[in-house]
């Protein structure tokens, strides 16, 4: 395949580096004491005091604990079954190793802008760099004027498209509910904690959301571009959802505040998530099936 070796490169890389960051942030815990801190805004906040995020307040350091973790019981594994996959020229290789990058180039965006800077600045700036080109590389593999061919008739399209609407909303409705009423009222908004801006949430509301509403309305349209959407954001969210639920988990367990409405809605779309990934991936098929499709140049041109 056209550029396979340099995407090889560049995955086994993530693993490597991946594997050191997420190992040095789950088992790298020396001595320190926590502190509080005040924010250019006036507010206090606790720093971790300790550990590779020592610099970090200790609500955020909770967070990136559960994603270190996901990252190496899930993550890293994903990733190496995608590029097995993807090195037999399979399809759903192609697909699964992408929706996994894409869910290492979330995490490591997010590592590089919104931690603390520490000593592994270098290796988050790389892993978002690495991330990056793999995923747009690996989407290159997949040609989507042909993708829907592989598509089993018997997806269920209405379900999958209203579980991204109902993603869509939340992600919306949540970020929102946060945001709103501080600039309403200039107060802080929940969840800035020692940063200055709301990082995840430029993730979220810039790429996420729009990502989610337009991957259900393309495939209620039958239109290609809907099944790559699906396919590489249902993939990325198997990765991420486990990890906000491991964020939660280890935020309980750090005895941090935890909007109960708020996570549980979280979970309950994860397994939902979970579910719509394996449909989703049982109705790939490596020969071609369906039909019943439309296959415009453009995505949007439906």
């Amino acid at each position: 395949m056209k550029n396979s070796r340099v995407l090889f490169t560049l995955v086994v890389l993530i693993g490597v580096l991946a594997l050191l960051a997420a190992g040095l942030g789950v088992f790298w815990q020396d001595s320190g004491n926590s502190f509080d801190f005040k924010t250019v805004r006036g507010d206090t906040v606790t720093i971790q005091g300790h550990g590779l995020y020592k610099y970090d307040s200790a609500n955020l350091v909770s967070q990136a604990l559960g994603q270190d973790v996901v990252t190496l019981l899930v993550g890293l594994p994903l990733l190496a079954a995608g590029l097995w996959m993807f090195r037999k020229n399979w399809l759903r290789g192609k697909l699964l190793l992408a929706g996994t990058l894409a869910y290492f180039l979330y995490a490591y965006t997010t590592y590089a802008f919104g931690s603390a800077f520490n000593v592994l600045f270098l290796v988050y700036v790389a892993l978002f760099s690495l991330s990056l080109f793999a995923f747009v590389l690996t989407l290159l593999t997949i040609d989507v004027k042909t993708l829907a061919l592989h598509i089993s008739v018997h997806l269920p399209r209405k379900t999958i498209a209203g579980y991204f609407f109902l993603l869509g909303l939340f992600l919306l409705v949540a970020w929102s509910g946060r945001i709103v009423p501080a600039l309403l009222d200039n107060s802080t908004p929940v969840g800035l904690e020692s940063s200055t801006t709301l990082f995840v949430q430029v993730m979220d509301l810039g790429i996420i959301m729009p990502v989610a509403f337009l991957a259900g309305w393309l495939l209620l349209k039958k239109n290609a571009w809907g099944y790559l959407l699906a396919a590489v954001s249902l993939f990325h969210g198997l990765t991420m959802g486990l990890a906000i639920v491991a964020m939660v988990i280890t935020q309980v367990l750090a005895g941090d505040e935890v909007n109960v409405a708020e996570a549980g809605i979280f979970v309950a779309l994860v397994l939902a998530g979970l579910f719509m990934t394996y449909i989703f991936f049982e109705n790939v098929k490596e020969e071609e099936v369906s039909e019943e499709i439309s296959l415009p140049d453009h995505p949007l041109a439906v």
